[in-house]
């Protein structure tokens, strides 16, 4: 998945992949949680999906692998428009290796913790536990969330996993080195735009629930939509995972491919109980982890390599997160979460 040279992105692509031994175990671990959820789902995944529950049980399956082949394709684009910039230094933002590991381990339990008091303090307060979703992000749930349950959410995530973080590392390090500043900003700008058009044309055919609203829950529901999920997720992705960890892991691995592919496992790892998991039996356990995993790590895999190719977390922020998905498919949940008629 590097960058530089006359060859194409496809070839470059098969090598730093197929030929990485971390993109080999990736390439094996996927294949292998694919065949697993086939062995016990035995034809129907129990999940609390209603925008999927109508899809054959092929389609399902298959959605996690075509989004990965469209993840790669808009990684294509990427690369391309950014194939004569000076690809920045990401592992040089980050400190000597030791206070690297030991930094990325700090932060890695950090998050954890957080998402246990997640799963803790939902349920004390009468909701569903807390994770980078809230529950009927995306793909709906049976229970609607309630607007308190919205508000507790986002207020929790942004505090946890982005300001306390943020904080702490701001102290240290400049916004550079977090990732956070812009060394081409026209470039920089131009991307987003082509991303998220991208990206928001896949959506709006994909989830076209938004163009059922009539144009005064439009006009409330997506800007509350943007600041719900901006506070609650994106930004919390963007400061957790790909202003301070992302660094630090091309710092220990010196590999670009296995850079991408740890910054989308940490993704998946930040989803681990979403909206729609279901955990009554070990089956049922095992599968949801395995869906988190299928359905998460592509996505997060190119939030990573638009960091590393950029230097500016925020293009994916803006680009692939915070409009689409979070506004153009959950614009219609809001609506309904809040009563806007």
């Amino acid at each position: 998945m590097t960058v530089a040279g006359g060859s194409s992105y496809g070839g470059r692509l098969a090598r730093a992949t197929v030929l990485n031994p971390v993109g080999q175990a990736a390439i094996a671990a996927w294949i292998a949680a694919n065949i697993a959820v086939l062995v016990l789902a035995n034809g129907f995944l129990p999940f609390d999906r209603p925008a999927l529950a109508g899809l054959p049980f092929a389609a399902q399956m298959a959605a996690p692998s075509i989004g990965l082949i469209e993840i790669f394709a808009l990684m294509g684009v990427v690369w391309w428009m950014t194939r004569r910039r000076t690809v920045p230094d990401m592992a040089a933002r980050a400190p000597q290796r030791r206070i690297a590991a030991r930094e990325t381990a700090l932060v890695l339990t950090w998050a954890m913790l957080g998402q246990a008091g997640g799963w803790i303090l939902g349920p004390a307060l009468g909701y569903r536990p807390f994770s980078f979703h809230i529950a009927g992000t995306l793909v709906g749930c049976s229970t609607l969330a309630s607007p308190g349950e919205v508000w507790t959410w986002m207020t929790y995530n942004f505090v946890v996993f982005a300001v306390i973080p943020y904080l702490w590392f701001r102290r240290r390090y400049s916004s550079e080195q977090l990732n956070l500043r812009s060394a081409a900003r026209f470039s920089d700008l131009t991307l987003i735009v082509v991303i998220a058009a991208i990206e928001g044309a896949l959506q709006l055919a994909v989830f076209p629930g938004i163009f059922k609203l009539t144009p005064h829950q439009l006009m409330l529901a997506a800007p509350l939509s943007f600041l719900v999920f901006f506070l609650g997720t994106v930004l919390p992705t963007m400061i957790l995972i790909y202003a301070i960890i992302l660094p630090r892991y091309l710092k220990l691995t010196g590999s670009v491919t296995a850079t991408v592919i740890l910054g989308g496992l940490t993704y998946a790892l930040m989803h681990l109980v979403e909206g729609w998991s279901i955990f009554a039996t070990p089956r049922d356990t095992a599968l949801s982890l395995i869906f988190v995993f299928l359905t998460y790590l592509g996505p997060g895999m190119f939030k990573s390599f638009v960091t590393l190719r950029t230097g500016n977390a925020w293009v994916h922020a803006l680009g692939y997160h915070a409009m689409a998905p979070h506004v153009i498919a959950d614009a219609p949940m809001i609506a309904r979460v809040f009563a806007i008629g």
